[in-house]
């Protein structure tokens, strides 16, 4: 399910849940991720937005934005631009349920694998699983 929503709200905003004040002993993730969910969506950068995925916070508003993101930053792979292999694995080791739920998102990830040209070794094992994850052979 893809949520349509304003991009200069933040995670807080759209899901109605304030978090609570992380622990003061709570580690620099913790913090960090209570701090990014009080931004606006619109001012998140790729990396930042790699580590609410990866913490599975803000998935329906979040997957879309980054799963544009790749699409867009793909064809400057070849021209020996850095691609964000950090939001890249953050979206594929999402769990099934995210995939099964959303085959337009599963349709378009599959789509950006493909177009890359050159997957870095350090994920490999996360593409092989996503596709397994996704119900698709593995890509070579």
């Amino acid at each position: 399910m893809s949520k349509k929503t304003d991009r200069g709200k933040t995670i807080e905003e759209v899901e109605g849940i304030e978090s609570p004040q992380p622990p003061p002993n709570g580690t620099d993730l913790v913090k960090a991720v209570h701090n990014l969910r009080k931004r606006p969506i619109n001012l998140l950068t790729a990396w930042e937005m790699s580590r609410l995925i990866g913490q599975d916070v803000g998935i329906p508003w979040l997957l879309p934005i980054a799963l544009k993101h790749l699409r867009e930053t793909v064809t400057d792979q070849p021209l020996g631009a850095f691609y964000d292999d950090d939001l890249l694995t953050a979206v594929l080791t999402r769990r099934s349920a995210v995939w099964h739920s959303n085959p337009q998102w599963t349709a378009d990830l599959k789509e950006i694998i493909s177009l890359l040209e050159d997957i870095s070794p350090n994920i490999h094992e996360n593409v092989h699983n996503f596709f397994l994850e996704a119900g698709a052979g593995a890509k070579d």
